[in-house]
């Protein structure tokens, strides 16, 4: 059950609203704040908000699984994606980071209507990458900067970053944080 009530203020109107939790999710709020993962009931709302508008989420079809304009989009964990890689020779790591780089830059650009390649929209475009676990991505000159990233394998981000945003990098770390040179 869902109150609104329309608090008055000069500046904007503020909607209030009342939700409803049965024990076990009250429960499971309250062990987040306690345990300092969270720092109240607003502010997790808040940021859950914040990743579902991040996220895109136009549609969730099944639990761990949604969809953004073309693409549909999973949630699977890290050791997947190393045993894939591991299958995959090293030599080959950049050519198949590069054509799934193209893969995501053509879902970015239907989907979302943001072109990777235009540099002035490199900063949407790591805001996305990190909301889908990718890891922290900064621009310094002419550097990519990687930290945290949940791929550790150099070769293939760099790949990657190269068919999403259409240039050419030289990897210059081989372990995390990884720095990419944008190569004129």
């Amino acid at each position: 059950m869902v109150e609104r009530q329309v608090i008055n203020t000069k500046k904007r109107q503020v909607k209030r609203t009342t939700i409803i939790l049965d024990e076990e999710e009250r429960k499971y709020i309250d062990s987040l704040i306690k345990d300092g993962k969270e720092q109240g009931l607003k502010p997790l709302i808040s940021k859950m908000l914040d990743v579902y508008r991040s996220m895109t989420i136009y549609d969730w079809k099944y639990p761990g699984e949604y969809y953004c304009g073309i693409s549909r989009i999973a949630f699977i964990n890290i050791e997947f994606i190393n045993i894939l890689l591991k299958h995959v020779p090293e030599e080959k790591w950049r050519e198949v980071g590069n054509e799934a780089g193209n893969a995501a830059r053509v879902s970015m650009e239907a989907s979302l209507n943001l072109d990777p390649a235009k540099r002035e929209r490199w900063e949407d475009v790591f805001k996305r990458l990190r909301v889908q676990g990718f890891g922290d991505f900064y621009l310094r000159d002419k550097y990519i900067i990687l930290k945290a990233p949940f791929i550790n394998a150099s070769d293939f981000l760099c790949g990657y970053l190269e068919g999403l945003l259409g240039v050419r990098l030289e990897p210059r770390t081989s372990t995390a944080p990884f720095v990419f040179e944008l190569v004129e």
